[in-house]
C-alpha cells in the first residue's frame, strides 16, 4: 500500500528474527544497523527467547562499513559468537544498509557452513517484504541450507508424524499457548507432533525429521503456505490446509475431522476424544445459561476485530455461532498479498447465511479506528472490540468493552494463554464475560 499508515500492526523483514528466536538454543546474527534490533526488541516486547532481544549479535552497519563494506565485520562478528554464545543454530539475517551496499552476506555464511557448522543465512532487507512473509523466507532458507544436510531418508516418512505450521510467533500473542493446545488435540486423535518452535519444541533435533513427515498441517490463510508447497515440492510431503484458527467446539471439531480424513485417521479412535472434548466444552457453555440470562441486556451485542486475517475469520466464527456475539465490520491489519484476498472474502462469507459481514483489508489501523468511529452511530446496543493495545482508547471514547488480543500489546501480559481449540475457546469467553463484569459495581 503506497504512502505513510498509522498504527502499523506487523513489522519489516528483519522482524522476521523473532521466527529464529522461538526456536529453542538458536540465534538470530543482525547484519545491520544497531536500530534495527531495538526497533524489533521494542515492537515484540518480552520476546527476547535464548539468545534475541537485546542480546541478539549485531555488526552495527556504520557510516564507516558504507563506505567501505562490512564483510569482514560480520565474519568476525560470526566467528565470535560462536565463542560466546552455546548455541545449535545460527541465522545471519541482512538489514536495509548491508542490502544496499551490496555486502555479500551469503558467501561469508556458506564459509562457516563449509566448515560444518550449523549457520543459515536469509535476506531480509526490511524493505522487502513484511515480517509476516518473512517468516516462511526464514522457515524455508532454514529447511534449504540445514535440515536438507540430514535429509538421507526422505522419502522413508514415518506414519503419524506430522509438522505443524499454525502460527508466527511472537507475532501472534498466543503462539506458545495456541502450538501446545494444537498439540494436544493432535495427539488426542492419534498424531506425533514436530512443534518446532517454542518450550514444547525439541529444537534443531526436531527439525531435522521434518523430511520424515507423513504430512504438514497448515492452520493460516496465506502466511506458511509457501512453506508447505516448498515441502511437498522438496520431499514429497502433502499437506492439510485449514484456513483460519478454530476456536471452540464447532471449528476445532470441524479442523479434527478434516485432519483425521486427510490422513485416513481410525474413525473410533478421532470420535471418540472429540465426544470427549465436546462433553468438557459444552457443559462449561451450559454453566453460562443463568449468566447469560440474567446479563443478556448488558452483554456485547456486536464486536469489530483488528487483527491478522486467521484470527478475524477464527473468532469472528466463534463468536457468532456459540456466544451470540455478532461481527460488525471486521479488520485485517496483516497487509495481506492482494492474492489471497478473495479466498479470505469467500471464507467470511461462509461465517453466515443470514448477513453480510464487512471485511476490510487495511494495514493501517487509525484508518480502520476512524470507519468503527463513523459506523457507531448506526450500532445499537453494547459494542465490544478486540485489537491491539492502540484500540484500547478508542474502545473507551465509544464506551465499548475491550479485549488486548494483537500487537502491540501493552496493556495485557501474556504467558501461556492460547485461544486456539476446545481450551482457547474458553479462555475467549472467559476473557470477554470477564470484562463485562468489571464493568459492575
Amino acid at each position: 500500500m503506497p504512502g505513510l499508515i498509522e498504527q502499523q500492526r506487523f513489522m519489516c523483514a528483519i522482524g522476521g528474527m523473532q521466527t529464529v528466536v522461538a526456536i529453542p538454543r538458536a540465534v538470530p546474527i543482525l547484519h545491520s544497523g544497531p536500530g534495527c534490533g531495538v526497533m524489533v526488541t521494542g515492537f515484540f516486547d518480552r520476546a527476547k527467547g535464548y539468545a534475541g532481544g537485546n542480546t541478539a549479535p549485531c555488526s552495527n552497519f556504520t557510516e564507516r562499513e558504507v563506505v567501505f563494506g562490512g564483510e569482514e565485520k560480520l565474519e568476525n562478528l560470526i566467528r565470535n559468537t560462536y565463542k560466546v554464545l552455546d548455541t545449535d543454530l545460527q541465522v545471519v539475517l541482512t538489514g536495509c544498509t548491508s542490502a544496499i551496499v551490496g555486502d555479500d552476506a551469503a558467501q561469508v555464511t556458506k564459509k562457516f557452513a563449509e566448515e560444518g557448522k550449523p549457520i543459515v543465512f536469509v535476506d531480509t532487507p526490511g524493505f522487502k517484504c513484511s515480517n509476516f512473509e518473512a517468516h516462511d523466507l526464514i522457515v524455508n532458507a532454514v529447511i534449504d541450507q540445514y535440515v536438507d544436510l540430514y535429509a538421507y531418508n526422505h522419502t522413508e516418512k514415518e506414519p503419524g508424524l506430522v509438522n505443524l505450521f499454525a502460527t508466527i510467533p511472537y507475532q501472534d500473542p498466543f503462539w506458545k499457548g495456541n502450538l501446545e493446545e494444537f498439540r494436544r488435540i493432535l495427539e488426542g486423535i492419534g498424531l506425533r507432533v514436530n512443534l518446532l518452535f517454542g518450550p514444547h519444541s525439541k529444537g534443531v533435533e526436531e527439525w531435522k525429521t521434518i523430511p520424515q513427515a507423513s504430512f504438514n498441517i497448515l492452520v493460516s490463510p496465506w502466511y506458511g503456505l509457501s512453506i508447505a508447497e516448498h515441502l511437498r515440492e522438496k520431499y514429497g510431503t502433502p499437506f492439510y490446509a485449514f484456513p483460519y484458527l478454530p476456536i471452540g467446539g464447532n471449528e476445532t471439531t470441524r479442523f479434527l475431522r478434516g485432519v483425521a480424513e486427510f490422513a485416513h485417521l481410525p474413525e473410533e479412535r478421532v470420535e471418540r476424544f472429540i465426544a470427549q472434548e465436546e462433553k468438557v466444552f459444552y457443559e462449561e457453555l451450559d454453566s453460562l445459561a443463568t449468566f447469560l440470562l440474567e446479563f443478556r441486556y448488558g452483554l456485547p451485542g456486536f464486536v469489530h476485530i483488528l487483527h491478522d486475517a486467521s484470527y478475524v475469520i477464527g473468532v469472528s466464527k466463534f463468536l457468532l455461532h456459540e456466544t451470540g456475539i455478532v461481527p460488525k465490520e471486521q479488520f485485517v491489519t496483516d497487509n495481506v498479498p492482494e492474492e489471497h484476498h478473495e479466498k479470505i472474502r469467500a471464507e467470511m462469507a461462509k461465517i453466515s447465511d443470514k448477513k453480510t459481514i464487512p471485511v476490510f483489508f487495511q494495514p493501517d489501523a487509525g484508518a480502520a479506528q476512524q470507519q468503527i468511529r463513523e459506523a457507531a452511530g448506526e450500532s445499537a446496543g453494547r459494542g465490544l472490540i478486540i485489537g491491539g493495545g492502540w484500540d484500547k482508547m478508542l474502545a473507551r471514547d465509544l464506551k465499548y468493552d475491550f479485549i488486548s488480543a494483537s500487537l502491540p500489546s501493552p496493556y495485557r501480559l501474556v504467558l501461556t494463554t492460547g485461544y486456539a481449540g476446545y481450551k482457547g475457546g474458553l479462555r475467549l469467553i472467559e476473557d470477554i464475560y470477564g470484562k463485562v463484569l468489571d464493568t459492575y459495581n
